[in-house]
């Protein structure tokens, strides 16, 4: 067995969507869904910059954030684009509603899985996750719906943690993750820069964020006119 993929939930099947492991995200998101914000309170001070330098890159009119979670971007959203915001569970997708209405924001936002995004071929200027990722069940089958909803040459920018590359850390990163995926439903040790890449997606530049190599700001895009 590929221990990578036993460690971090990694699918190992030809991408097929798998319903029970959707449902456990699901379940485990809307269990947590009171707490979540408390829970990051303290994180979120080190994301809130990194978080306002992506929005920053994002290019419309039409724009895509899937997880959008509570709303944590949306302080950072872009006057002038037009936005659609997805998530896998009711109960975030209810604390991201209050938020809007509470920054005056007109978004349209919409239960669904990035998995299985309910939107034709080319949707899309541009599409957005932040630190979504390392808690979509297939993450390249997630990548590669990206990959269709964005126009040709359009761009996915991802701010996310990834497995650290530092034999140690990562060795660690790998026997604590079931641990953390049972208690927040997020693997931490996804390698999804190579993840976009296997989704066909262009990975046009790769930065690393604070100190060491776990937290990135990944810049990718479509390259041709056919999803896959």
């Amino acid at each position: 067995m590929n221990l990578l993929a036993y460690y971090s939930h990694e699918p190992t099947a030809m991408n097929r969507l798998d319903p029970r492991a959707t449902a456990r995200t699901r379940a485990r998101y809307h269990r947590i869904a009171p707490l979540y914000d408390a829970m990051e309170a303290l994180a979120e001070r080190r994301y809130r910059p990194w978080r306002r330098r992506l929005w920053s890159l994002v290019e419309g009119p039409t724009i895509l954030e899937v997880g959008v979670g509570t709303g944590k971007n949306m302080p950072f959203y872009p006057a002038g684009v037009e936005i659609t915001g997805v998530d896998l569970t009711p109960a975030m997708l209810h604390r991201a509603r209050a938020r809007a209405v509470e920054l005056g924001l007109a978004v349209n936002l919409r239960l669904g899985d990035v998995q299985e995004l309910d939107f034709p071929d080319a949707s899309f200027d541009t599409a957005v996750a932040t630190f979504v990722f390392c808690s979509v069940p297939d993450p390249v089958l997630g990548f590669r719906e990206l990959r269709r909803v964005v126009k040709p040459h359009g761009r996915i920018l991802l701010l996310e943690h990834v497995r650290s590359a530092r034999p140690l850390l990562g060795r660690l990163m790998d026997l604590l993750n079931p641990i953390v995926v049972r208690l927040v439903g997020a693997n931490i040790n996804r390698p999804t820069v190579e993840n976009v890449r296997r989704a066909g997606l262009v990975v046009d530049s790769v930065e690393d964020l604070g100190a060491g190599d776990i937290f990135k700001l990944i810049l990718a895009r479509r390259t041709d006119g056919a999803p896959l």
